[in-house]
């Protein structure tokens, strides 16, 4: 599922996360594209349910769960975060 992007591991999504997402998963995630088809793919494999995320960026652009993944994006996924 995550891990380091390795030489024939084939076409992959790289999945950047933020916050309380990194717990358990790490910074960086590489999915395998072919197994995804739309953004909300990316969070059901990673385990993250879609009423905690509050940004998702597709290629730097902000995306919905049903934009399409390709070979080669790079999604970044931030849950709410507060401050003070």
């Amino acid at each position: 599922m995550n891990g380091n992007r390795e030489k024939g591991m084939g076409d992959m999504v790289e999945v950047r996360l933020f916050a309380t997402f990194r717990e358990g998963r790490g910074k960086v995630c590489y999915l395998d594209a072919a197994k995804l088809v739309k953004a909300s793919d990316v969070l059901e494999v990673l385990r993250i349910p879609q009423e905690e995320v509050a940004i998702y960026l597709i290629n730097g652009r902000h995306s919905s769960m049903e934009d399409r993944v390709l070979d080669g994006d790079v999604l970044a996924v931030f849950p709410p975060v507060g401050g003070g």
